[in-house]
């Protein structure tokens, strides 16, 4: 199981790998309150509990997992989100139009631009149409570095996420990641992607329009 660690001023994350498809699980928990944020409650029970476990080395305070936020409806980001959600009574979020096919009911509904406020951190949802319909990333923007974006299945090092050869979701899903993360962000911005290793905004900037001539 690939793991990984950022210890940043306010908050420390970290990431598991699970399953067959190399599924990121992503944990945000803020230094002074304890407060968490899981991002993508993708497959293995026991080793997201472990890495909630673990994270508790990560505040002085005691560890809350204050909600559990589906970046995109695909079946291999939700497997452990039914059981997740029963062992601990987590609130849970997605994007408001991939919302109705998860496998639990979804407390928050996130639009473009929506800030979820927790204790000790803010994350930004950013609407990225056409990988799914309501697919989003989460940034967390970190007052001493770099931001960093959850991307979900929406872009990747070396592409944007897979649109099946429909023209018309890839233009959409290329438009939106031009436009709405590259645009915005700047090149030391950190990619934390859906699958395998982090990128960032500048290593992938020069192929944008490469990207966009080659259709995926």
């Amino acid at each position: 199981m690939d793991s990984l660690i950022h210890s940043l001023r306010n908050i420390t994350i970290r990431r598991i790998s699970v399953s067959e498809m190399d599924n990121n699980v992503y944990l945000l928990t803020s230094k002074a309150s304890g407060a968490q944020l899981l991002i993508d409650a993708a497959d293995d029970l026991a080793a997201i509990e472990k890495l909630l476990a673990d994270a508790a080395a990560d505040t002085a305070a005691t560890p809350k997992l204050a909600l559990v936020a589906t970046t995109h409806q695909h079946w291999d980001h939700v497997r452990a989100l039914q059981a997740l959600v029963a062992a601990t009574g987590v609130k849970t979020a997605a994007g408001t139009d991939d919302a109705p096919e998860l496998p639990v009911p979804v407390d928050v509904l996130l639009d473009h631009g929506d800030v979820g406020n927790f204790d000790g951190f803010d994350v930004t949802a950013v609407h990225l149409r056409g990988h799914t319909p309501g697919s989003i990333a989460l940034v967390y923007r970190d007052p001493d570095g770099p931001a960093h974006i959850f991307s979900g299945d929406s872009l990747f090092p070396g592409g944007v996420g897979n649109t099946q050869k429909d023209p018309e979701r890839f233009a959409q899903l290329i438009t939106d990641v031009s436009e709405r993360l590259f645009a915005v962000y700047p090149d030391d911005t950190v990619v934390h992607p859906g699958h395998g290793k982090p990128t960032t905004l500048g290593a992938e900037r020069p192929h944008l329009e490469e990207w966009r001539a080659r259709g995926w």
